[in-house]
């Protein structure tokens, strides 16, 4: 088992959702800043994204904002934060934000999300990486996920062991202490031509 120091936290840029995932990213901050765990996100100062960073800087925590030079213009980048960075595009902000993290965390988003979360859980699965991936299902918010990928398994689109790729907890407290004692899962990759 690997120290957990970093963590990047996947989430919606939207702040107008209900207020148990609102909660939750405040309190996932929190807890985060409590533990010595370093944030590492997309940069936003709106939405869950915003409010992860606030609270993890209001509990003097550490945190490293990644963004694109674009997005910094629309979302209106939060440079007040440890550190922060300016890529020139999506994949290399993403390629950055898995390179400085220990696990990955997902929490309520919307398609940008869901983007980053396959995105790491693929890499994952061709070998990229060991790091552990957590989705967070505040109030059954990803519970479909879940069922979808349980129905690809079923039509063989992707195997069984697949489903070892990622943890699921239910609230923030759950989340932190699943990280710090999780084994690392290393998946076999294979070909699908021999």
């Amino acid at each position: 088992m690997s120290e957990i120091k970093s963590i990047c936290v996947y989430c919606g840029s939207n702040g107008d959702v209900r207020e148990s995932y609102r909660e939750s990213a405040t309190s996932l901050g929190k807890l985060m800043a409590d533990n010595g765990i370093r944030l590492v996100y997309g940069g936003g100062q709106v939405g869950l994204m915003g409010l992860v960073a606030n609270s993890v800087m209001a509990n003097n925590g550490e945190v490293t904002g990644i963004i694109p030079e674009f997005l910094d213009k629309l979302e209106v980048g939060k440079s007040d934060v440890t550190e922060f960075i300016k890529t020139d595009n999506m994949h290399d902000r993403k390629m950055k934000m898995a390179e400085l993290s220990d696990a990955f965390i997902v929490l309520p988003g919307g398609l940008g999300t869901l983007d980053e979360t396959f995105e790491i859980l693929t890499w994952k699965q061709l070998g990229l990486h060991k790091k552990p991936v957590l989705i967070l299902n505040i109030d059954g918010y990803w519970d479909n996920l879940i069922k979808l990928i349980d129905h690809q398994i079923t039509e063989k689109f992707a195997k069984p062991e697949n489903r070892n790729l990622f943890n699921v907890s239910t609230t923030p407290e759950e989340a932190i202490k699943l990280l710090q004692n999780i084994e690392p899962y290393d998946h076999k990759v294979e070909t699908k031509w021999a």
